[in-house]
């Protein structure tokens, strides 16, 4: 019987605890690989100071949950976990976790350090029934501003330690404009493993997006662009998996529009044309140009304030167009703001490879161990944490269609799309992969998987093509033979 690499990873770990038996230190830390194979991919938010993370978190979980003010608990690393019941521990550095009341002002969290400094707390955990966390661990850290500082220190020691692996499998960078920092952060994740599995599991996310075109209708078109200018720049080559714009004040306001605010919207809608141009004009003229359009200052305030100037064209121009209702509304601005291509993206990317990200992590804390010294029956385990490794199909992948995405593999166009998609560049099912109709006979799957491998193995070994697309050849050729396994052919 065929076992997945999780099945492998889980069980190597288990073996791991009769070789490090009497050693306590090494038992907590196998306990802890164990327990993260059974939980949901963590996704780490990272970036730089006021890059928007705690906004996009609240995006992705629709609900005003994540502090986005500068108060000391954006200074902790703080963990989003499902729960049936919203539920808040803090865990100090020193001294049992704290169980806090769960206090909300105005829909959103109060968070506070029970009296510590954010320097003595090591994290705080959030359980709350938000549907994302059912297959996601969130994770929001401070942000990096210069590693020197030690609350900057803090998040990379997590994210890209030398002596443990990294808190999450994978993660989500944010910033404003891609720089040389930003670069220098992003490889030193991609090289904290110690495992020798390359693949990328990051992706960059041009936050704030709206900012780019000052708030101008079109802003997200603008950023799209320059989000391509970076993602296919030689600096992030094999680093990022894309980068994609995400207009994350506009995406938190659509998961909490208010009855209220989509009438306010609709007001300004209704408005004649110079009169609205008028009052859309800037921030300043919004609120304060009173005499027009239908709402008061205080109103326009709260509104600039959730949705942002761009968010508050948008939401009159898609009224305009049409949306109806508060619900229409909602659709349309996330839709807009970039955030469900976000979703999509992770889900498509990540949320479908979680047990090989998974693993490579427990494989990489196994491998930390067993580098130590030498224990006896720990060079069987090493080997056979490489035979696992040598194996992961899914991981390899990942990088691969990072490298095509960039366009840096050179194939003829058509040989990268189709390679794109067999290595499920736009879906992980069977069908999707191979290019069937969904509603293919399942007797049609084999024969078009071994068609695919006599093509993809003769032109693995053409002449004249360049040693990467070889290697990019032979990549496509073991994700089919590893379908042809599942389907056991």
């Amino acid at each position: 019987m065929t076992t997945t690499i999780l099945q492998d990873a889980a069980e190597l770990v288990e073996r791991a605890r009769t070789v490090f038996e009497g050693d306590p230190d090494a038992l907590t830390v196998l306990e802890d690989l164990g327990t993260r194979l059974g939980e949901p991919l963590r996704l780490a938010v990272a970036g730089i100071v006021k890059a928007g993370k705690s906004t996009i978190i609240n995006a992705i979980l629709g609900e005003q949950i994540a502090p986005t003010d500068a108060g000391e608990c954006t200074r902790v690393v703080t963990w989003y976990r499902y729960s049936a019941e919203p539920s808040i521990t803090l865990y100090p550095r020193e001294g049992p976790p704290r169980q806090m009341r769960v206090r909300r002002s105005d829909g959103q969290i109060l968070l506070g350090l029970d009296g510590l400094a954010p320097e003595e707390v090591d994290r705080i955990e959030i359980g709350w029934p938000a549907n994302p966390l059912r297959w996601l661990i969130l994770i929001d850290t401070p942000g990096i501003a210069s590693l020197s500082t030690s609350l900057s220190q803090r998040s990379a020691d997590q994210l890209v330690s030398d002596v443990s692996p990294s808190i999450a499998d994978a993660m989500l960078y944010l910033t404003r404009h891609m720089h040389e920092s930003d670069v220098r952060f992003l490889e030193a994740f991609r090289e904290s493993a110690a495992t020798p599995l390359r693949t990328v599991n990051a992706v960059g996310v041009l936050s704030r997006a709206d900012e780019i075109g000052s708030g101008r209708i079109d802003s997200m078109i603008s950023a799209g662009r320059v989000a391509l200018r970076y993602e296919r720049s030689p600096e992030l080559e094999g680093v990022v998996f894309g980068v994609l714009p995400v207009a994350g004040l506009v995406a938190q306001g659509a998961r909490t529009l208010t009855q209220r605010e989509f009438e306010e919207f609709a007001a300004l809608a209704a408005l004649p044309r110079p009169e609205r141009e008028r009052v859309l004009v800037s921030a300043d003229r919004f609120v304060h140009r009173t005499g027009e359009g239908p709402s008061g200052s205080y109103a326009r305030r709260d509104l600039l304030k959730r949705f942002g100037l761009f968010g508050v064209r948008l939401a009159t121009s898609l009224v305009r167009a049409g949306a109806a209702s508060r619900t229409e509304l909602a659709s349309a601005l996330l839709e807009h703001s970039g955030v469900n291509e976000l979703g999509r993206f992770i889900r498509l990317h990540f949320g479908f490879r979680a047990d090989e990200l998974k693993a490579r992590a427990a494989l990489d804390g196994l491998r930390r161990l067993l580098d130590h010294g030498e224990r006896p029956g720990g060079e069987e385990i090493l080997e056979q944490v490489e035979r696992v490794e040598s194996a992961a199909t899914g991981l390899a992948e990942l990088a691969l269609i990072a490298d095509l995405r960039a366009g840096t593999v050179p194939l003829a166009a058509p040989d990268a799309v189709e390679a794109l998609r067999i290595l499920g560049g736009s879906g992980t099912d069977p069908r999707t992969r191979l290019g069937l109709a969904q509603d293919t006979r399942a007797a049609r799957i084999p024969r078009r998987i071994e068609a695919e491998l006599e093509r993809w193995r003769a032109l693995a070994e053409s002449e004249g093509i360049e040693d990467t697309a070889r290697e990019a050849c032979r990549i496509v050729v073991r994700s089919l033979e590893a379908q042809a396994s599942a389907l056991e052919l």
